[in-house]
């Protein structure tokens, strides 16, 4: 099967699966009464969060939940810059909701996190690339060999530099890493320290606009990117309902996404501080976004990228990732 046609069918399965979250009964909000709901709720997102950006520009949280109202939910927004300082800070506590790509909860489950999976959104191949310079000697994935690439430790660029190390004939001993958060990669990058960065939109998006960098490869063949959303299993557990009223609300977003373009690139570029022509190109390499429970077929795929890991030695142990999903009342 080619891979368009494997990445038609899972966004085809994640519209229905998102589908059905929007026709329960009366919606997660007409169930909820005041022992389903926290006194506070604490957002963790970052820049290429769009979902939750669109969220938050919305308040539709703040107008569904009452946080302006006596007794209502106060809804706190943190932004990161990228998923692994996002799920420390909800490792201790001082979150409850947020969204990273596929390795930051690999490596937190590794290093003994009790955060949970409660859903996600479908593959995203397209939103990440390796980058260099327009006269770098850099042609192939083979000519990694020997060079620097700056990349965010325990981000989905982490895995996206392994899988084209594996890709180009490599061992990981062939490179060496350079572990830079994104804005302290692009310095980097762009003074000519490093051979190559790693890095997903809207950062990638930005440099376009200025540097102009080549594009050695991007996750297309290589990665699929899925978004993970996740909690504490405490959290999770009390509040269900709320999980299931900020999956609806986040597909929501995705729809506004889509049928409201230039809203959205307007609220987007408002809640981010980026430039409109960033946010648009980013918006164009993004595919329908949709958010869903966790499936097997999920769960496997994060179970490989997982085992990727661990068979190179880039996590400590092995991690069983069906341990860290949590699943609604009656979806087990």
């Amino acid at each position: 099967m080619s891979s368009p046609f494997r990445h038609a069918i899972s966004l085809l399965k994640f519209v229905v699966a998102a589908t059905t979250i929007m026709i329960l009964p009366h919606s997660a909000m007409a169930a909820l009464s005041k022992a389903d709901l926290p006194s506070e709720l604490r957002i963790g997102f970052q820049k290429s969060s769009v979902n939750l950006t669109l969220l938050k520009q919305r308040q539709s949280l703040e107008q569904l939940l009452g946080s302006a109202k006596p007794g209502g939910v106060k809804i706190t927004w943190f932004e990161f810059t990228a998923g692994p300082q996002m799920l420390e800070a909800l490792s201790v506590g001082s979150i409850d909701f947020a969204t990273t790509g596929e390795p930051p909860p690999i490596f937190a489950q590794a290093a003994g996190s009790s955060l949970v999976y409660v859903g996600a959104e479908p593959a995203k191949p397209s939103v990440s690339a390796i980058l260099v310079k327009q006269d770098s000697p850099i042609k192939t994935l083979s000519d990694l060999k020997g060079k620097k690439i700056a990349f965010q430790k325990g981000s989905s660029a982490h895995y996206h530099v392994l899988r084209a190390v594996q890709q180009g004939g490599l061992q990981w001993s062939d490179i060496t890493p350079i572990y830079l958060a994104p804005a302290d990669a692009r310095a980097a990058f762009e003074r000519g320290s490093v051979d190559a960065w790693a890095i997903w939109d809207p950062y990638w998006a930005a440099i376009e606009q200025t540097a102009k960098p080549r594009v050695l490869v991007t996750g297309n063949g290589l990665v699929n990117n899925l978004s993970h959303y996740l909690s504490s299993r405490s959290f999770a557990e009390k509040y269900p309902k709320v999980i299931q009223l900020l999956f609806e609300e986040l597909t929501k977003s995705d729809t506004f996404v889509h049928s409201n373009r230039p809203e959205a690139i307007a609220a987007i570029a408002a809640s981010t501080g980026l430039d409109k022509a960033t946010i648009a190109t980013y918006l164009d390499r993004r595919p329908r976004s949709p958010v869903v429970y966790l499936t097997q077929n999920i769960i496997d795929e994060q179970q490989r990228v997982a085992d990727n890991f661990y068979q190179q030695k880039l996590i400590p142990k092995s991690v069983n990732i069906r341990d860290a999903v949590w699943l609604p009342p009656g979806a087990k």
